[in-house]
């Protein structure tokens, strides 16, 4: 079976096993974790008999038909909509062309890093602390937090040994071919210098202008620099903050998800409105308080309390700020469709203004992810599936996000080595690009602004790889089939995304094909190494997908002679190759000739 791994599925999450380690990849909507300092096994059971956060839960979104009208119409009087062949609505962003560099990159590297890494306790931290028996960490690390809330992590979180220059080097080693940052996550807090929240990074926790140094990294690299903005859903996302504890010493104390400028009287944040941070000027939903509501509710529906037109507006000009400023040619949103779809329609008007811009600038439309699209919003924007990939090749390019851990910094899944492997983002990679789809991959950060040393050499082991074999993955296309083998058949994505591990397991017998833009090369990338013949049906002189006649066959980065032979039926691959030491034996990759 060689180094793929096997998948076991709890509520929630996916643990992946190999016969060296154990790879734990929580899912991004999920955002409870297994307690730390204790065994794997007592983990897992406290998440199966504790989580009530299911893959049901985190994956009941739907899409969202173009066809929806918003109510809240944004004034755009303040930040206007850049002019050019854009315009914001769903018909006039079907004109989008995805621009040849990134169907060529296939692979980007992600550094979704902001506050909520600061605890080093996992994902949706700034939501979790407030929620009442699930909060154990922040209690025993912070307090309770009616008296030390999220706004006071922020003012802890200092980012002192960040090394933006460094990372993106190392990066673009590994092989990326363009590079994302986080811009505000769902915690509301903007990591630049934001002209409409007070609550950024310059101001407030590290008091330095992150985005503006990571794309400063970025363009001394020469990668195209992308952001992710998630800001939109801080609405509802905070609302839990409203609460109170229900049983113990301080029940019915209010968490300070309420408190306003004037009570920071005195305080650090004297000066600072909570209500900038948290959102929480609203009454909530009838149910905020359920840990898990939250995820059938992420379309604005099923109960939820819909932004009024002052919120969407300042989501508005802090998006058109973080475009104007820094330029990306890439944004990420972390909803489905656009942000803030279907309540108001200032996803539709940043997306038009992003293109426009974008045109102006590059010369071509820059790329724009959204989620759950329908098929006509997949004219208009790029399909992000998350911690997924669709189960056949498709005929647009579309990109899958995902992370080798959680995506914010969680401390256990380094203590238990739960990383996912090398071997494991590379067969990813060659599933992935076989299906006319890019890849990219987070790679967690602590609060301090490092990457850890088991981290470092997960991106060694994909850079040597990557030294050997990368011409099979960059600036090729998929082929007439993307694959043959046992994991073939896939899985089916729900929602956002959330299959990954799902299928069976990669074997040496599973190959993968991609092929050269001018179709005079074929690749055969096999999820292991050879142990014996390859058979491959797909390339028999009857199969119907080869046009042009096999003139030659070699092993990249060998130096050894390939003997082949082809019968109507298929093509054998005859010799069994001498396997590297080195992390280039996660996947051969064979260079067909055609003729």
């Amino acid at each position: 079976m060689g180094d793929s791994p096997s998948a076991v599925q709890f509520p929630g999450f996916a643990l992946c096993s190999t016969n060296s380690q154990t790879e734990f990849a929580p899912y991004n909507h999920c955002p409870m974790t297994p307690p730390r300092n204790t065994s794997l096994l007592s983990s897992l059971a406290a998440l199966i008999v504790g989580l009530s956060c299911t893959v049901t839960d985190s994956a009941v979104a739907d899409s969202i038909p173009e066809t929806a009208v918003p109510k809240v119409i944004v004034n755009t009087e303040a930040e206007p909509v850049a002019p050019g062949k854009f315009e914001g609505s769903w018909t006039s962003l079907s004109q989008y062309q995805v621009p040849e560099w990134f169907r060529d990159a296939k692979f980007g590297i992600w550094a979704h890093w902001g506050p909520q890494c600061q605890p080093e306790e996992g994902d949706w931290y700034a939501r979790s602390m407030y929620l009442e028996g699930r909060n154990k960490a922040h209690l025993a690390k912070y307090g309770h937090p009616s008296k030390m809330g999220f706004k006071d992590v922020i003012n802890q979180w200092k980012a002192e040994n960040w090394d933006p220059s460094k990372l993106v080097a190392l990066y673009k080693r590994t092989g990326a071919q363009y590079f994302f940052a986080m811009a505000n996550h769902h915690d509301n807090m903007d990591l630049w210098d934001s002209k409409y929240q007070p609550w950024n990074s310059v101001k407030v926790g590290p008091k330095k202008d992150i985005i503006a140094g990571w794309a400063k990294a970025a363009k001394e690299q020469g990668l195209p620099f992308g952001l992710s903005v998630h800001a939109a859903h801080a609405w509802s996302w905070y609302e839990v903050s409203q609460g109170a504890d229900k049983n113990g010493p301080l029940a019915g104390v209010p968490y300070d998800g309420k408190l306003t400028k004037a009570d920071g009287k005195g305080q650090w944040w004297d000066g600072l409105d909570p209500q900038d941070l948290y959102e929480q000027r609203h009454t909530p939903a009838a149910d905020f308080s359920h840990p898990t509501k939250i995820h059938s509710q992420w379309n604005w529906s099923n109960g939820a309390v819909p932004p009024d037109k002052e919120y969407c507006e300042r989501f508005y000009n802090r998006t058109m700020d973080l475009i104007n400023k820094h330029q990306p040619q890439l944004i990420y949103f972390d909803d489905t469709a656009l942000p803030l779809w279907p309540v108001s329609d200032a996803g539709l008007k940043i997306a038009a203004h992003f293109y426009n811009t974008n045109r102006k600038l590059k010369g071509d439309d820059g790329v724009l992810f959204g989620k759950v699209l329908t098929e006509g919003q997949r004219k208009c924007l790029v399909w992000d599936i998350e911690r997924g990939v669709p189960p056949n090749s498709l005929p647009f390019a579309w990109q899958t996000d995902t992370c080798i851990g959680t995506w914010h910094y969680l401390r256990s899944i380094y203590d238990r080595n739960h990383y996912k492997r090398p071997a494991t983002v590379i067969h990813m990679l060659a599933d992935i690009v076989s299906k006319n789809g890019n890849l990219l991959l987070n790679i967690p950060m602590r609060g301090d602004g490092t990457i850890d040393d088991k981290e470092v050499a997960v991106l060694e082991g994909i850079a040597a790889w990557m030294d050997v074999n990368k011409e099979g993955i960059f600036a090729t296309r998929p082929w007439k089939v993307f694959g043959e083998g046992p994991a073939s058949e896939g899985a089916p994505i729900r929602a956002q995304g959330f299959n990954e591990g799902k299928g069976k397991p990669f074997t040496p017998q599973d190959v993968r094909y991609t092929t050269s833009k001018d179709g005079n090369t074929l690749y055969i990338i096999v999820m292991g190494w050879p142990d014996k013949p390859l058979e491959l049906k797909s390339l028999g002189k009857k199969s119907g997908h080869l046009e042009k006649g096999v003139a030659a066959i070699e092993l990249l980065g060998s130096k050894e002679g390939v003997t082949f032979a082809q019968s109507d039926d298929s093509l054998t691959i005859q010799s069994i190759p001498a396997k590297p030491s080195t992390a280039a034996s996660s996947a051969a990759v064979y260079k067909v000739s055609l003729k």
